[in-house]
């Protein structure tokens, strides 16, 4: 019972750590962490563990536990919300602006908010159309721009 429940854990691990799309290369994993497995007794694994399986967002799919599809769909929420409400970024020193659309600047600073980068000290929401933001102290703009659209690849700044 013991391997067992090392197994388990070890497949949870595996299953954060590394993209894997199959069974096949979980077994591989699992052999170089010393587990001899069959495929009848993995899948029982992932079955136990409540595994799933979700689009990696290109071509495939990739094996996921519970709890990370709904932090991925609200990752992608979030990325949604700013992308929907943002006009244009500017930036000097370590403030930025974010012009949004009439009515957007809450949801786009929660947006922010919400990614929890490091170089963002605080937001704030203007009335109805502006994101203020401060940065950390030696965090300029380009290095807070640079961040965000490693987040938002989709962001055309």
């Amino acid at each position: 019972m013991k391997e067992r429940l090392t197994r388990l854990k070890t497949i949870r691990k595996l299953i954060k750590t590394y993209r894997i799309e199959s069974q096949e290369a979980l077994l591989g994993y699992l052999s170089r962490e010393g587990f001899a497995v069959t495929q009848a007794t993995l899948s029982r694994d992932l079955k136990l563990l409540k595994v799933g399986k979700i689009s990696d967002g290109h071509n495939g799919y990739v094996y996921t536990l519970p709890g990370d599809e709904e932090r991925q769909e609200s990752e992608q929420s979030v990325v949604q919300d700013f992308l929907r409400g943002y006009i244009s970024i500017e930036y000097s020193g370590n403030m930025v602006v974010v012009k949004t659309y009439s009515g957007h600047s809450d949801v786009v600073a929660g947006a922010i908010d919400s990614m929890n980068l490091e170089e963002v000290l605080g937001t704030i929401s203007g009335r109805d159309n502006c994101v203020f933001i401060c940065l950390r102290q030696g965090v300029s703009g380009e290095d807070f721009l640079d961040t965000l659209k490693l987040k938002i690849p989709e962001l055309d700044e």
